[in-house]
């Protein structure tokens, strides 16, 4: 797979429907939860946002030269993960405007993700839950795929450590954060 085609989604992407799975959410406390991070440190969840916090959870990024998982196009909501964190990147300056951190969360290899973090330049940490440990924790939503459970895409927001915001379904994923960025102005929460 070509750098290119994996920034750009297809005309045809299947849109993933809202089964219900991130219902709840709104309200709860961010868990103190400790993840690896691209940076090379641990980032606590509960103690990551002072203010306000942008964790956008997805499945995996791709990598140019390898191949996608079988499945992975037509299954709804899974591609599209480069293309979300490099709008979530070029999004960077204006969320922070905002008055917002931004963390994106996967259960995608550190290794992978520390490659893609280097490659786009990625300007925040990217966090690591192999374990999924916030699919625990929070319930969050998972499928399966080429014998992989991973993160369906979902945002959430929270200020001073609760959740007030929660994306799901994420569609079309690299048009999301410009919906998390007009959002977040019209509330002002600081």
């Amino acid at each position: 797979m070509s750098d290119q085609s994996l920034h750009e989604l297809p005309p045809d992407l299947p849109a993933p429907e809202d089964d219900g799975a991130a219902d709840g959410l709104e309200g709860r406390a961010v868990p103190a939860i400790a993840l690896e991070s691209t940076t090379g440190e641990k980032v606590d969840l509960a103690t990551a946002g002072q203010g306000t916090l942008v964790v956008y959870v997805y499945p995996r990024t791709g990598t140019p030269g390898q191949p996608l998982p079988p499945g992975w196009q037509q299954a709804p909501g899974a591609f599209g993960c480069t293309a979300e964190n490099c709008a979530f990147r070029d999004h960077a300056r204006q969320l922070a405007e905002v008055g917002a951190r931004v963390l994106g969360v996967s259960a995608q290899p550190l290794g992978e993700q520390l490659e893609f973090a280097a490659r786009e330049q990625m300007p925040y940490p990217l966090l690591n839950d192999s374990r999924l440990a916030l699919a625990e924790t929070l319930a969050l939503p998972t499928f399966e795929i080429a014998g992989m459970r991973l993160y369906r895409r979902l945002t959430f927001v929270a200020h001073r450590g609760k959740i007030e915001r929660v994306f799901y379904p994420v569609f079309p994923p690299d048009e999301h954060p410009r919906d998390v960025v007009a959002w977040l102005a019209e509330r002002k929460l600081r």
